[in-house]
């Protein structure tokens, strides 16, 4: 069965400034995975399949276009393309793509929602900022 390729390109850096200090995953579930437990340490993991459980890092995370995390996420930087169903606490930013879908409560000082990104929950934050994704979809 081929993928749809996502329409959001999450592995290049440029212009995305929650992932610039990011120089490569040390973790990752892949399309088609499942993952069930708690995921914690200081290197930056990316989703592309499924996870159920909960996250504390200290490195960046990322929930791709086709992944899906169900718990309570914590990391320091947080962008979000697929689906969430609980809490996510960023420490220093988070943003949302364009094609996110997130049912919970969105914690953090700097959020970027992307128009078109669903969200049905709370937000707390210090700074609440709103954008276009004007980066190419290739």
């Amino acid at each position: 069965m081929a993928s749809e390729d996502p329409k959001i390109n999450l592995t290049s850096k440029k212009g995305r400034r929650s992932l610039d200090s990011v120089d490569g995953f040390t973790s990752s579930i892949g399309p088609g995975n499942i993952f069930t437990g708690s995921i914690a340490g200081s290197g930056h993991t990316i989703v592309l399949g499924k996870v159920e459980g909960s996250s504390e890092l200290d490195g960046a995370l990322v929930v791709g276009e086709g992944g899906c995390w169900i718990g309570d996420i914590s990391a320091k930087h947080i962008v979000i393309a697929g689906q969430v169903e609980g809490s996510i606490t960023a420490r220093e930013k988070m943003e949302i793509v364009c094609t996110a879908k997130i049912r919970g409560s969105l914690t953090s000082p700097f959020i970027a929602i992307a128009e078109g990104a669903v969200h049905e929950g709370e937000v707390h934050m210090g700074e609440v900022k709103r954008f276009t994704d004007q980066r190419n979809r290739d």
